[in-house]
């Protein structure tokens, strides 16, 4: 295969996972209705989550597998076990504990960092599913990318487009839920704030892991068959649902925070100037 081909190829791949992202984000971006973010600091914030956070928590998440995995060779006993990354416990470890921490935690952090953008309690949401479907947008890349690498195109392609709506879509969710609730601590509402939407960002990961997880789960109980392949299928289904029913809500919030009248809620005082757009 030339150059030329797996240049287009590769220009392909990007186009795929790049334009549902994109898609997801004006939609996320129509729900503030009133005085909503220019497209430039939004695809600042895209492009923090998709560089940024993808690849500082694959180098965190890396790192702390080899370390665990050397923990429990040298500690050989069984409480242990969860650390090896070469063991199924070990896998469903990073899946379920280690990677929903360490990736919310760096998408969060491109909320924050857009402190000064955030001049309403709307604001956060949006920024934070801004960065998280960054970060899905580039992840699923990189999927798609080694399934290419060792299954042709239709592989890469076929990886990249369940995962736009199953993977891109619950990172905008989790990550614009956090977001929400750091505007709600950064304009001082009573109630929970950053910490506690922080722990329901990474429950919603976790949650979505478990359920993604579903066949490999059945798998390691001895259940095979076309049990695995029914539970893969409702598995798909059930993540489907869950991610888009997770990104209708952070819209919903994003609705009523924006103008809050419409809810029944009372606005919050802003006293906080909106900068200049080119910053």
């Amino acid at each position: 295969m030339s150059a030329t081909t797996d240049a287009e190829y590769l220009a392909v791949l990007v186009l795929a996972s790049l334009v549902p992202a994109l898609i997801y984000l004006a939609w996320v971006r129509k729900s503030e209705r009133y005085g909503g973010e220019a497209w430039g600091p939004l695809l600042s914030s895209f492009v923090y989550g998709a560089l940024f956070a993808t690849l500082v928590a694959a180098i965190l998440e890396g790192v702390l597998v080899a370390l665990g995995t050397s923990v429990s060779q040298k500690y050989p006993g069984p409480e242990f076990l969860f650390l090896n990354g070469n063991s199924t416990l070990g896998a469903f470890f990073l899946v379920l504990v280690i990677a929903p921490f360490i990736e919310e935690a760096l998408k969060a952090s491109g909320v924050v960092g857009r402190k000064a953008r955030i001049t309403k309690i709307a604001d956060a949401p949006v920024f934070g599913a801004s960065v998280g479907l960054g970060f899905g947008f580039f992840e699923t890349f990189l999927y798609g990318l080694g399934a290419y690498l060792t299954g042709g195109l239709a592989a890469g392609i076929v990886l990249i487009a369940l995962r736009s709506v199953s993977s891109v879509v619950l990172h905008g969710s989790s990550t614009g839920m956090f977001g929400y609730g750091y505007g709600r601590s950064r304009f001082n509402v009573p109630g929970p704030g950053s910490g506690a939407y922080f722990m329901l960002a990474v429950g919603m990961h976790a949650s979505f892991n478990a359920l993604a997880s579903l066949a490999a789960i059945l798998m390691v109980f001895g259940i095979g068959g076309l049990a695995v392949e029914t539970a893969s299928f409702l598995a798909f289904v059930a993540v489907v649902a869950f991610a888009f029913g997770a990104i209708e809500h952070v819209r919903s919030v994003i609705h009523g925070s924006d103008y809050p009248a419409l809810v029944g809620r009372p606005r919050v005082p802003q006293s906080v100037p909106r900068p200049p757009p080119g910053r």
